[in-house]
């Protein structure tokens, strides 16, 4: 490990951290983020998880939630904003640039502060890095596995190879889809072993004619791969049966792949183009919105990656390592393309492994040209790539951070989600003052009715309100009184229409106005509206109190 390494990624770490860190609560959360926070609030409250085989993925986001949760005095989900949950991610975002520190001998210092600062300016890796959700745990714990297999494969030290196994346990514990990584870094290793010597015989070391493998692959690494293994083990079990508290946990982890493996082949809407990712990465416009590419780390990838085949690569990395991300890139790369269910946030897992493999690229393609002249226009057309790539960073998650035009943005809630909260907000407190004046006459009570209970995120935002005022319903309950304040989906305007006005008894009759301005709905997200009603006295009570109020501060 050199000292000019360790500062240039070090200074890639602060880039990570300023590119990450600001405006965390600027975007509006995406619905799996709701889900996965409304999830940590049985966890936050009440100190139980219970892993479910059939949703929210794997309980590390959780626990490792409950760190800023307890840091910032949060006792229940009130007081957790959008920064204690999504400054997770970023931690995790960030040390994927500082788990390059012990393998700057195998990357060659050049090729690590490439990749250092490519993983630190990555649209795609500071988008999700930001993101709500399991991804960039399973990155970084995937990452860290590979880099303390290295570095176990250069010491044989028992404790890399612990570690090693720690990380695998951490991965199972995250995301069902790490069963990809764990195929792709066998195959992957198993591959760059068959290249080292020209037959696995011979890669493991076994002398023509001998049939027991040499000291070196014996009894000490049998026991350390013995150790490595019981580590994994140890750590996704505490972790799936909730610190053993929920011993149920750990069989429902293996269970849960009949489900996934459905999702994964069945037909739904996340079915996409095997091309979808490398398009979202190579050039993406739409609707006439900005150019995005990330091409120049496919391209610089491609570069790494034949330069790995054909042992070009930077003089001081360590070629094996160098095949093993080559291929292991290759495989999740086709793998994931293969797939039908495809988001985009998966594009993490190999987009990560080309930015390893750009590094090295990055290397070579200077290295190419021999003169100074040639070498420096080189330089000065990656330095400029590199400030692009910033600039596309900084436009993907601050300016168009929730733009269907982004091509990281999947589903993801309109701004007008802020609209709707505050309005809602306005009428409950207008509400409670109407209560306090007139018990009788107001009853404090919410309805949020969308089919297929598709009103995500707002519980999220609605977590402030007392439980009992905020009735969520994927129909009209005929059964059920009208409240004064309602939330519907388009699809159930006719019911409630039918239930106000024709169902309800004629002296119980309220009239309802919109809730919202022209056009009378928002947009929760792309193709899907709200509309909103309020009952006419308490729309009369708040605008009196508005324009009492306007009156007021003219004197």
């Amino acid at each position: 490990m050199t000292k000019k390494g360790c500062v240039l990624i070090l200074a890639a770490t602060v880039v990570a951290l300023v590119l990450r860190l600001p405006r965390l609560q600027q975007r509006p959360m995406h619905g799996d983020e709701a889900i996965h926070a409304i999830k940590f609030e049985e966890l936050l409250e009440e100190g139980v998880y219970k892993y479910d085989p059939e949703e929210y993925h794997g309980p590390t986001l959780n626990y490792f939630t409950l760190i800023p949760a307890w840091l910032s005095g949060a006792e229940n989900l009130t007081q957790v904003t959008e920064f204690t949950l999504r400054i997770v991610p970023v931690f995790f975002g960030v040390c994927l640039v500082l788990l390059l520190l012990p393998i700057i001998d195998g990357l060659g210092t050049a090729a690590a502060a490439y990749a250092a600062v490519l993983t630190a300016i990555s649209a795609a890796m500071v988008f999700y890095s930001r993101y709500y959700i399991q991804e960039m745990l399973l990155v970084c714990f995937t990452f860290g596995a590979i880099v303390s297999g290295y570095r176990y494969t250069q010491s044989k030290n028992i404790a890399w190879a612990l570690l090693t196994g720690a990380f695998l346990g951490l991965m199972h514990a995250t995301k069902e889809t790490c069963i990809i990584a764990f195929g792709a870094m066998f195959l992957a290793a198993l591959l760059t072993l068959v290249t080292k010597s020209g037959s696995l015989k011979r890669s493991l070391g076994m002398a023509s004619g001998v049939s027991t493998l040499p000291k070196a692959f014996g009894f000490e690494a049998a026991t350390h791969l013995i150790a490595g293994i019981a580590a994994g083990v140890i750590v996704s079990v505490l972790f799936f049966s909730s610190f053993l508290s929920n011993p149920g946990g750990v069989l429902d982890s293996v269970r849960t792949y009949v489900t996934y493996f459905n999702r994964a082949g069945g037909s739904n809407l996340h079915d996409h183009p095997w091309y979808y990712y490398l398009k979202m990465l190579i050039y993406f416009r739409y609707a006439g919105g900005p150019i995005w590419t990330e091409g120049l780390i496919v391209f610089l990838a491609a570069v790494g990656f034949l330069a790995a085949m054909m042992k070009k690569g930077p003089a001081s990395a360590n070629i094996q390592l160098l095949r093993f991300i080559a291929f292991y890139t290759l495989i999740m790369t086709v793998v994931y393309s293969a797939i039908p269910y495809k988001t985009p946030w998966c594009v993490s897992g190999f987009l990560h492994g080309m930015i390893l493999l750009a590094g090295v690229g990055a290397v070579v393609l200077v290295r190419l040209v021999p003169n100074v002249l040639p070498r420096l226009i080189i330089l000065c057309f990656l330095f400029d790539a590199f400030v692009h790539l910033t600039w596309e960073s900084y436009r993907c998650s601050y300016r168009y951070e929730a733009d269907s035009r982004n091509p990281y943005v999947y589903a993801h809630p309109t701004t007008e989600v802020f609209t709707i909260v505050q309005r809602v907000k306005e009428m409950a407190r207008a509400m409670e003052e109407m209560t306090r004046e007139n018990p009788d006459k107001v009853k404090m009570h919410i309805q949020v009715i969308c089919p297929g209970k598709d009103y995500w995120p707002l519980p999220w935002y609605f977590r402030r309100f007392d439980k009992d005022i905020i009735g969520w319903w994927d129909h009209v309950d005929l059964g059920t009184p009208s409240a004064p304040l309602i939330i519907a989906s388009p699809e159930v305007e006719a019911s409630l229409t039918n239930q106000l006005y024709n169902l309800t008894p004629l002296k119980d009759r309220q009239m309802y106005l919109f809730l919202f301005e022209k056009p009378y709905y928002m947009w929760l997200r792309p193709k899907v509206k709200l509309l909103g009603f309020v009952r006419k006295d308490l729309w009369n009570y708040f605008y009196q109190q508005q324009a009492e109020a306007m009156i007021e501060s003219a004197k």
